[in-house]
């Protein structure tokens, strides 16, 4: 298998495409917390029931549809840290999830656009991840998905509350909505954390690369709903959307003032970052991302223009640390991964 199969092998569907927005919106996620309507909530749950719960959706996985690819139920106990923490970077489970493996699981679909988080903080959490501002179509998906599960699962619902779940703020629709944005022009003149504040009088939440009590390296952040009880999922996405979309335009106003009144610094800025990451030999996960994200800008403003936006895209995942000792094939020590991080780095940029 040579290079280019291997990394086709390891990174989800959404990382090499792009899609509405995309130099801007990396990714749209949706997340559907359901429950089983005869057990516990699993911080309740016995390990008996826990397990139960795990037999019952490897029964219905044979079940779904497979016209985009075969489900398939990972065990998450049966698994290695590393190959746990590639899901976790993969952004297909949680950090919380894998935590505690024991009696939990996740059902993937081939392509790794649709999963579930089976016996996290609920009994199943539906997920689908598409490239670009594409949450209406990641929302369709799931509910496809959803629909497919509830038809051999009784859920835990309420006529007047909606879908019951194991924390209050995701009763009623059980939708959370997120977009991964990357904005390192308003970072760069120190203003994101002033247009992202606004976004909490909106009822929106901003967090970190992995969600809840993450930071926010390469520039890289998650926008979300905060509530869903009382709201429709379209109100939900409708309001999410539109946030989302006034910050791409403050991001790109940002980018042409910097293109218009400071072009000569912005291009010593990315073209020193691509210099740095073309011919490194030891880098860290967390300078990799930064310079990746200056990388990125300036292929995006066409002031790199002889290097590829798709590698640069994927990077972002490739250089995380268990993706880099899953594309390596063993674990690595902290410095053997700083000299492999740099060589796929000049091995991906160069081809």
């Amino acid at each position: 298998m040579n290079f280019r199969e291997q990394i086709q092998r390891i990174l989800p569907a959404w990382a090499s495409a792009t899609g509405d927005d995309g130099d801007i919106v990396l990714s749209s996620r949706i997340r559907l917390a359901r429950n089983f309507q005869k057990y516990p909530f699993p911080h309740h749950a016995s390990d008996s029931q826990l397990e139960q719960i795990l037999e019952e959706v490897e029964a219905l996985t044979a079940k779904l549809s497979q016209q985009k690819g075969e489900y398939k139920l990972t065990r998450l106990e049966a698994l290695t840290p590393v190959e746990r923490m590639v899901l976790v970077e993969k952004h297909l489970v949680s950090p919380q999830h894998v935590s505690k493996p024991a009696h939990r699981g996740v059902l993937l679909r081939e392509d790794e656009v649709a999963s579930v988080m089976v016996n996290e903080e609920d009994h199943l959490r539906i997920q689908t991840i598409l490239p670009g501002l594409r949450l209406y179509d990641a929302l369709e998906l799931a509910f496809q998905l959803d629909d497919e599960i509830e038809a051999f699962v009784d859920y835990a619902y309420d006529e007047n509350r909606g879908y019951l779940t194991a924390c209050p703020t995701n009763t009623g629709t059980g939708l959370r909505a997120s977009v991964m944005l990357h904005l390192p022009a308003l970072a760069m003149v120190d203003q994101v954390k002033k247009v992202l504040a606004a976004l909490s009088n909106l009822g929106l939440n901003v967090r970190g690369l992995y969600g809840e009590g993450t930071e926010a390296h390469g520039n890289l952040y998650q926008i979300s709903n905060q509530v869903t009880l009382g709201h429709s999922e379209e109100d939900l996405i409708g309001k999410l959307i539109s946030a989302a979309r006034q910050v791409v335009e403050h991001e790109r106003n940002t980018r042409e003032a910097l293109l218009k009144d400071s072009r000569i610094p912005l291009e010593d800025r990315v073209c020193r970052a691509y210099g740095l990451l073309s011919q490194a030999r030891l880098i860290t996960s967390e300078e990799a991302l930064r310079l990746l994200s200056d990388v990125r800008l300036g292929v995006d403003l066409e002031l790199i223009p002889k290097v590829n936006a798709q590698a640069v895209r994927e990077l972002f995942l490739l250089t995380r640390v268990a993706i880099l000792q899953k594309l390596i094939g063993k674990e690595l020590s902290p410095a053997e991964r700083d000299y492999y991080r740099a060589s796929v780095i000049r091995e991906h940029l160069k081809n």
